[in-house]
């Protein structure tokens, strides 16, 4: 069979599995966000005339919604703003300039929120999480004002996003497991309330969002809106990322986690339908901008610091032992803590038995104004100027400066055919 027949069964294979994840024994609810959705008449002012260049920097604007939707209301109450669907026409004159050719856009089978976002997550303690999740379990943890949520990668394989309300912040909690990568961004939109779901699209083989104001088309991996009304706009990145559920039990004994039970579809959690997907040397189910620097699916930590952007080979950075790497991104110096104990999600057929990939977190050396070198211990991480011990967190758990914090700096475990598609050019230590 020559490569492009190769490729044509692997994008069939992977909208088979796609259309899995989207239709396995859905509880009856409506399914919302379809391009014929629309509030009644009566329930916004006047339609919103499309004008590019309308707002700051270029960005449409939303000033004819109602008045603000409380943040901490239901995300059915997000209203739609009358103006063209980038579901059902990426094409419109209506829009601005697309920030992508809308023809890369690929369907990946399911119809929008045929993967169906949680949009009212509920939560159970650590104990009762206790009980079916396993130590090397991969899961998505976000503090915000001092409420520390677990999202389970195997709750988030099947459903890709959650609206939810964490420390008093409307967000959105983002997994692709094509691309191997969770995003969590403010989902408050030019001042007001918005959720988003999957548009069923995939954009150089990763998650493309919609929001539900606009239903305009963002690109999960940045945060993006690439085409609709609100092209230009772009979310507000919150530092998250990938732990295992011992690493995060530990550090948050008193955290919520995203109940399984209560997600509002059944779903086969715990289960993993990318089998075998975590191979550095197969290939990527969807066409990708190629960067021939390293293996599509060789696993890379990337971060941007004011607009640079560098990447690391997770086999430089990991190991099967705790390691500390040193580095700078453009003119700011960084530290790339490594933990072994995580299992890939998209590995092995159940979630929890995948190949150990550890877990990262990266930070900024720096405690008030002194500036700190670290190295790895058998307890963690040690600081050589005072011998403090620090967790994979960058809290100070022993020592002079225990209970102090180093601040995180957003990163992205992900495939390299992911972050430089995204991240063009960027510097790479591979």
């Amino acid at each position: 069979m020559n490569s492009i027949g190769r490729r044509m069964l692997l994008v069939l294979g992977a909208t088979v599995i796609l259309a899995a994840c989207g239709g396995v024994g859905v509880v009856d609810e409506p399914t919302v966000g379809s391009s014929e959705e629309t509030v009644e008449d009566g329930q916004m002012g006047e339609p919103v005339e499309p004008d590019a260049g309308d707002g700051p920097s270029g960005v449409n604007q939303l000033d004819d919604l109602d008045p603000e939707v409380d943040p901490g209301a239901a995300t059915d109450e997000v209203l739609r703003v009358d103006v063209p669907s980038a579901l059902s026409d990426r094409r419109s004159d209506a829009f601005p300039d697309p920030l992508i050719d809308p023809a890369e856009i690929l369907s990946g089978g399911p119809p929008p929120d045929g993967i169906p976002p949680v949009d009212e997550p509920m939560f159970v303690d650590i104990a009762t999480a206790d009980a079916y999740l396993t130590d090397r379990e991969p899961v998505v943890e976000l503090e915000i004002n001092g409420d520390a949520r677990a999202y389970p990668v195997q709750i988030l394989m099947w459903h890709e996003i959650v609206n939810d309300v964490v420390g008093d912040e409307p967000v959105a909690v983002t997994y692709c497991p094509l691309c191997n990568s969770a995003v969590s961004f403010k989902r408050t939109v030019q001042g007001r309330l918005n959720s988003f779901g999957t548009s069923g699209s995939l954009y150089n083989s990763a998650l493309v969002m919609y929001d539900r104001a606009s239903e305009s088309l963002w690109t999960h991996f940045d945060g993006k809106a690439v085409v609709g009304y609100l092209t230009g706009e772009e979310l507000e990145l919150i530092a998250s990322s990938l732990v295992s559920w011992a690493e995060f039990k530990e550090a948050h004994p008193e955290g919520q986690v995203l109940d399984r039970e209560r997600t509002g579809h059944r779903r086969n959690y715990g289960t993993n339908p990318y089998r075998g997907y975590d191979d550095p040397d197969s290939s990527t189910y969807f066409p990708v901008s190629g960067d021939e620097r390293a293996r599509a699916k060789q696993r890379v930590v990337g971060v941007t610091v004011d607009e640079t952007s560098k990447a690391w080979s997770l086999d430089i950075v990991g190991g099967s032992e705790p390691a500390v790497t040193a580095d700078s991104v453009g003119d700011t110096d960084i530290v790339i803590f490594f933990n072994p104990g995580q299992a890939s999600g998209v590995d092995t057929g159940a979630i929890g038995e995948g190949r150990d990939v550890g877990t990262v977190k990266v930070f900024l050396p720096v405690l008030g104004d002194r500036e700190l070198t670290f190295e790895a211990s058998a307890e963690g991480f040690r600081d050589a100027e005072t011998g403090s011990t620090w967790s994979i967190f960058g809290e100070a758990i022993e020592g002079e400066l225990v209970g102090s914090e180093l601040d995180e700096v957003p990163h992205l475990d992900t495939f390299w055919f992911a972050w430089s598609s995204y991240r063009p050019g960027s510097e790479a230590v591979l």
